[in-house]
């Protein structure tokens, strides 16, 4: 029997078969990250490639089972995009990225309850105001009412919605710094004139915020004060600084950790609405902590649509797509919110599954069986990007001066200076 004869086709044809056979690149801006294990060097810059219109939005999703290099992967993206100009604001709940600031001459925000650095999340309301702008109030109201309903784990009554509301408004014109004290105050004694426009007396209207304003007073008075319970500490200053990281090491394991977190996001967000036009990186490591809250996850969403007026790329690192669905039971509200993400993020870098977790991943990410397969394959220090539509396979390289940079594994060896690996590979490093 004569064997069939043999089939000639274009790459066009031959990706249909197997997508990485002739993916066509994403261009050559932005840093080398390491090389297309099947089209040469890669490189990768969000910002480039929304000018050009290859991409809609600039954030990005990083996944990766732990020890497969996703950690490496993200700090050694904001070191090199310092070279192109770019900064970076990181939040850092494990103290993982310490040498990186260092490397760029600045100490880490370490928030450690009662500790000597605060960072006020009101901060930007008072601009906003003066500037003939609501953006700010918006947004502050938007975060108490976040705040308080994942404190309460419950959503907010109308009347206690609107005593935020009038309060945040009220601090906006009344003092250059207002603070999360000034909040409570205001709520439990509010003007004659706020109470007048909702149609009640004062003494209604704090009955309406009571609860809101003692919910509150805990991340002031209770076991959360000295982080948010005054201005931003005056050594405080970012504006030249190229990399900024909050380390939240000190509460990891505390079960407010999502409302430190928010507190935090919402600092680093008042900040950029000063806009500088500067680019910068913002990143969410162990991006489960503030996703498993809906009324945290919504807030989050919305910040990820802010992305491009403010000039930032969000980047969320997460162990595996299921952090980003355990909000809600499948196919609820909650779930939908928190995968949602996915969406406003048309960059998702895809380190090494178990193989449990292949079958979620190619659901959210609309892999192909191709990409399935191969994600619980994938080494230490290699991940699958999906750019928009285009997929690539990508072998990233870490340089051997970068080696310090990237190192969280020196506890588990006998010599923590001494750096195993060669300078072309992962090694070494937890990730």
């Amino acid at each position: 029997m004569k064997p069939p004869p043999a089939h000639r086709a274009t790459t066009a044809h031959l990706q249909a078969v197997y997508p990485f056979a002739s993916s066509g690149g994403i261009g050559g801006a932005g840093p080398l990250l390491g090389r297309d294990v099947l089209g040469g060097p890669f490189s990768f810059d969000p910002w480039e490639l929304y000018r050009s219109g290859r991409i809609t939005n600039p954030n990005l999703v990083v996944l990766g089972q732990l020890g497969r290099g996703k950690s490496t992967f993200v700090k050694i993206l904001v070191w090199r995009q310092l070279a192109f100009g770019r900064r970076a604001w990181i939040m850092d709940p494990k103290g993982e990225y310490g040498p990186l600031a260092r490397a760029c001459g600045t100490e880490p925000l370490a928030l450690v309850p009662g500790g000597s650095v605060r960072l006020n999340p009101l901060d930007g309301i008072s601009r906003t105001a003066s500037g003939g702008g609501t953006g700010g109030t918006r947004r502050a109201t938007d975060l108490v009412s976040t705040l308080v309903a994942t404190s309460l784990r419950r959503l907010l009554a109308p009347e206690e919605r609107a005593a935020i509301d009038l309060a945040v408004h009220h601090l906006a014109e009344g003092g250059p710094s207002p603070t999360l004290p000034d909040l409570v105050e205001v709520l439990l004694q509010p003007s004659p004139e706020s109470a007048a426009t909702v149609g009640t007396d004062v003494a209604g209207l704090a009955r309406a915020g009571r609860d809101v304003a003692l919910e509150i007073r805990r991340m002031v008075r209770g076991d959360l004060a000295g982080m948010f319970d005054g201005e931003t500490s005056g050594r405080i200053d970012d504006s030249d600084a190229a990399v900024v990281v909050i380390d939240l090491s000190a509460v990891f394991a505390s079960p407010a950790l999502p409302l430190i977190m928010t507190c935090a996001a919402a600092w680093l967000q008042g900040a950029l609405a000063a806009a500088d036009g500067v680019k910068r990186l913002v990143v969410i490591d162990e991006a489960w902590a503030i996703l498993n809250d809906p009324a945290i996850a919504r807030w989050c969403q919305a910040n990820f649509k802010l992305s491009r007026s403010l000039g930032i790329a969000n980047v969320v690192v997460a162990h595996r797509v299921s952090d980003l669905s355990a909000a809600g039971a499948d196919g609820s509200a909650e779930e939908k919110l928190a995968t949602g993400l996915l969406a406003d993020s048309e960059t998702r870098v895809v380190f090494g599954q178990p193989p449990s977790e292949a079958r979620a991943t190619a659901r959210e990410l609309a892999l192909s069986r191709a990409e399935a397969d191969l994600i619980p394959r994938l080494p230490r220090g290699m991940a699958l990007w999906r750019v928009g539509s285009q997929s690539h396979l990508v072998e990233h390289v870490l340089g051997r001066a970068e080696a310090v940079l990237v190192d969280t594994d020196a506890a588990m060896r006998d010599n923590p200076r001494q750096f195993p690996g060669s300078g072309a590979d992962f090694s070494g490093t937890e990730g």
